[in-house]
């Protein structure tokens, strides 16, 4: 049944994609499963964007799916949501990238689990990253990236906070990222998922 909902997103059925979301969750599936699968369709239209057979309106409209999707989950998993907050994060998509599915996902399962967020949202240059660290008070940052172009970004952010002088916890996550990409970037560690984000959090909070 999730396949039949990757499917749905990656051939843009939005309808399909919503019935069959609804119809998965009467039958019990979890809401995180459904986040995934969502998730994995998402990474085939961004591998598809990135070798030029999907383009930015099928990545909008993805997008808009995903947020769709989303709004019907959130009800349910609210219902487990913890009350006491454990941390504060500030998170965004990196400079030059506009693509927050991802990262909002991952934002909303911190929410979630008990970490006071801070969402940049999209393009973030470091400067911000760091000026909302300061704001906030955060110890732990979130960078979010769906295309290789962001891993240039990403490593300036985490040299801004170096430069800063700045001890926070530095995650990165998105795409085509991986343990060589967070060598690369000089990042503490890197998520999977959004579950990888979450425990990541709660280890270093």
């Amino acid at each position: 049944m999730s396949q039949e909902l990757i499917n749905a997103i990656t051939e843009m059925r939005e309808d399909d994609a919503l019935k069959i979301t609804n119809e998965l969750l009467d039958s019990g599936a979890s809401p995180l499963d459904i986040l995934n699968a969502c998730k994995d369709a998402m990474d085939v239209i961004g591998k598809r964007f990135e070798t030029g057979e999907a383009f930015i309106p099928e990545l909008i409209l993805a997008g808009e799916m995903m947020t769709s999707v989303s709004d019907i989950l959130k009800p349910r998993m609210a219902e487990e949501a913890a009350s006491e907050k454990l941390g504060k994060i500030v998170i965004g998509t990196v400079e030059g990238d506009i693509h927050d599915i991802a990262k909002d996902i991952v934002a909303f399962m911190l929410d979630l689990n008990g970490f006071e967020v801070t969402d940049l949202g999209v393009d973030v240059p470091p400067a911000k990253f760091v000026e909302a660290v300061k704001e906030t008070g955060a110890t732990i940052v979130g960078l979010s990236g769906f295309l290789t172009l962001a891993y240039d970004p990403m490593k300036a952010t985490v040299a801004a906070f170096k430069d800063a002088g700045m001890d926070v916890k530095i995650m990165i996550g998105g795409g085509q990222i991986d343990e060589q990409i967070r060598e690369y970037t000089g990042a503490d560690a890197y998520g999977r998922d959004a579950m990888a984000a979450v425990a990541l959090a709660k280890n270093w909070a």
